[in-house]
């Protein structure tokens, strides 16, 4: 059997067609979800086993990005996210997702409390930054979503409030301690790298963390945007035959598969 991604939309939403698109391809079984539907008991997460929070603009961000979905997720989902949490389920955000995670508290996740630890804010560039980034796996294989892919990838970003900020120095600290940060931004080399390679400023180039477990992750970055090899922007002269987005869609499916 097909394993089961639910990708979860709300107003704002604009990611979720692209991103059920690359779980299809990888072998899942997607459905596409209101939150309210979930709110309402018409649809379960405990029939899911990988649960998506694409990209977008949830609520026009009005209060800040992804903060209100994040409040629905904690406040009004809380106890069926926890179960699937401890069901040893999968769950991935991007963008907006990343966002909503880290602002639900369930990204890092440091203490065990669901608290806010750290915060996804404005650019630095202080405008909406859309550009291609290069990406460095900083795990070591701790991230169920990135294990075996490429020390560096390629991948598009598009957003405004991308920067990575921890909430103090300890934060910091225990992310790296327990390799947590998943993805940094670097040079095509995989050197460190300021402005644009770095295009929001985050501290120490965080593109995205994961939990203790290595089965939550967001990330900033659109893995949903390279899942073709003709969506790269040299694929002709590159010869590409791979998109580096896919093998996180593939790593999921891979492990919810066992499930």
């Amino acid at each position: 059997m097909k394993p089961k991604a639910i990708v979860v939309r709300t107003a704002g939403t604009n990611c979720d067609y692209e991103t059920a698109h690359a779980f299809e391809i990888s072998g899942a079984q997607v459905d596409l979800v209101h939150i309210n539907e979930l709110k309402r008991r018409e649809k379960h997460l405990f029939n899911y086993q990988i649960l998506v929070l694409p990209g977008g603009f949830t609520y026009g961000d009005d209060i800040s990005a992804g903060k209100i979905l994040a409040n629905e997720f904690k406040f009004r989902l809380g106890d069926d996210v926890q179960t699937f949490i401890e069901d040893g389920k999968l769950v991935l955000g991007i963008c907006n997702g990343f966002q909503v995670l880290v602002k639900a508290g369930y990204l890092p996740n440091l203490g065990g409390q669901r608290e806010q630890e750290a915060t996804l804010s404005y650019n630095d560039s202080d405008r909406f930054e859309d550009r291609w980034v290069y990406l460095k796996e900083t795990s070591r294989g701790k991230c169920i979503f990135t294990q075996g892919q490429k020390r560096i990838i390629y991948l598009p970003v598009a957003h405004a409030e991308g920067k990575f900020v921890p909430r103090d120095e300890a934060v910091l600290r225990e992310l790296w301690r327990n390799k947590q940060i998943v993805l940094q931004y670097v040079t095509e080399k995989g050197q460190p790298c300021g402005y644009p390679g770095n295009p929001n400023g985050s501290v120490d180039a965080v593109a995205g963390i994961c939990d203790s477990t290595g089965r939550i992750f967001g990330l900033m970055p659109h893995p949903e945007r390279h899942s073709h090899p003709t969506q790269h922007p040299r694929w002709t002269r590159e010869g590409l035959k791979e998109p580096d987005g896919l093998s996180i869609f593939r790593n999921a499916v891979r492990f919810a598969t066992s499930l």
